[in-house]
């Protein structure tokens, strides 16, 4: 455990899979740990790239887990990808998806509807039920010149069996189709840290990021400048830790271990 005394954290941005729970199994008691955070009188945010689900599903899993969070504190990286194509294609269109409830409702209701022909754009995110169809179209689309958009890189996340494949997983399948690398608009780009912070009202420097992900939590965090944490209940391995560089701030067992720690 990492010394924090000397910090001055009045924020929390928190990855969800592997930090708060893996499937459907909390990590430690969340109720506990959420009032804690309250108690010490820090704002949060939830920020994930898992792109399956919608902010107002996480809102659901939460509650089961018996934390209330307000829609404001979740961001996901299917709202990002939303908020970057409407940038590009402020009146909507056609896209083809790649992905699951989440990744297309959002679009859906951003005003980007899935299709199979005269695309703007082939978004990929994570989707449990890919086939060698869904690979061939999107190769097809992005051979033919549709620009190729990944929701994140995440190549596995945590399941209680062990990791299983993630988008990233799918991106490396399509960009060896097709030769191309895809745009990547969640973690470890710094745009959904700063979309947390402006939402809070913090800085980085009084801004922690929590993950388990080093290559995207702990980068992404670094590259929004703010202070990081990484915790060992996720992806990560002590060892691995250790030997990222830069390093992340602290390196702890658990969220509740984190927030108990901090001042």
């Amino acid at each position: 455990m990492t010394d924090v005394a000397g910090f001055n954290i009045n924020a929390l941005i928190l990855d969800m899979d592997g930090v708060l729970w893996r499937a459907d199994q909390p990590i430690g008691n969340l109720p506990a740990i959420f009032d804690l955070i309250e108690q010490k009188g820090m704002r949060f945010t939830l920020a994930t790239n898992n792109s399956t689900r919608t902010v107002g599903m996480y809102q659901e899993k939460l509650r089961k887990f018996g934390v209330d969070v307000q829609a404001h504190q979740v961001i996901t990286s299917t709202v990002a990808t939303a908020s970057y194509l409407k940038s590009k294609y402020p009146n909507g269109g056609a896209v083809h998806i790649i992905g699951e409830e989440g990744l297309i409702n959002t679009l859906n209701e951003a005003g980007f509807k899935h299709t199979d022909s005269d695309v703007l754009a082939v978004v990929v995110g994570l989707d449990t039920t890919i086939s060698y169809e869904k690979l061939r179209r999107a190769t097809l689309l992005i051979r033919h010149g549709a620009p190729f958009i990944g929701t994140n890189p995440d190549k596995t996340y945590p399941t209680p069996e062990g990791q299983a494949p993630g988008a990233g997983s799918l991106l490396a399948a399509l960009q060896a189709s097709t030769g191309i690398s895809p745009l990547i608009i969640g973690k470890p780009k710094p745009e959904m840290f700063t979309q947390a912070m402006i939402s809070m009202g913090t800085s980085p420097t009084e801004t922690l990021v929590v993950g388990d992900r080093l290559e995207t939590d702990i980068l992404g965090g670094q590259n929004a400048n703010c202070r990081t944490a990484i915790v060992l209940s996720g992806v990560t391995a002590e060892h691995e830790a250790l030997a990222w560089n830069p390093a992340a701030d602290i390196i702890v067992a658990d969220l509740a271990e984190l927030i108990d720690s901090l001042p």
